[in-house]
């Protein structure tokens, strides 16, 4: 997708650790004309496909995830990272590690939002080690719900939770793959 490569290479901000910031346009400030043709572009890659839910994680996922949904006339349901008060009954649950923030999260949604019938798209800002989708797929798994697909925003093709998740048989859609980035020079190579 061409208008997100170009606006990574324009406002994208390259840290130390392979961490590609992107928080002015994507997950802080969120730029909603580009998460609309974000939305459009997944429904494009996922035409075929009759899907009843999208399912993200907390947080940087829920804006875009809610942008993409609208494109599919479809509800949003966020697997959350900690228990609260406002989720009752019985939840599916599982264990995420977080790339970024370098911690476990126990991640939980309830079984009231996810179930058999469901046909679920997968949605995420970033596609790193592939932790979050995996604990993804496994709370749609448990779930007895139909995995479609996921449709990642950026991926780091250098790191291996593209491949890992393609090598599962999972369909895959990302709309920019990083496959190197340079700290010093502030370079960033795309896959095309």
């Amino acid at each position: 997708m061409k208008e997100l490569k170009d606006r990574i290479r324009r406002d994208g901000i390259i840290r130390a650790g392979n961490v590609l910031k992107v928080d002015s346009f994507l997950n802080h400030q969120m730029d909603i004309q580009l998460f609309e043709a974000i939305g459009q572009e997944f429904k494009r890659r996922f035409s075929y496909a009759e899907i009843n839910k999208i399912l993200t994680i907390e947080a940087s996922g829920i804006g875009i995830a809610c942008v993409v949904a609208q494109s599919f006339h479809v509800p949003v349901v966020f697997a959350k990272k900690t228990q609260t008060k406002n989720i009752s009954g019985e939840v599916y649950t599982t264990k995420v590690e977080s790339y970024t923030h370098g911690r476990i999260y126990d991640v939980i949604v309830s079984r009231e939002f996810l179930g058999k019938g469901d046909k679920v798209l997968l949605i995420d800002d970033f596609l790193a080690n592939g932790k979050a989708l995996e604990g993804l797929t496994k709370l749609v798994k448990d779930s007895g719900a139909e995995l479609v697909g996921a449709g990642i925003v950026i991926e780091k093709g250098f790191q291996i939770g593209g491949r890992m998740l393609r090598e599962q048989g999972i369909r895959v859609e990302s709309l920019a793959i990083v496959d190197s980035m340079d700290e010093a020079t502030g370079e960033i190579v795309f896959r095309e």
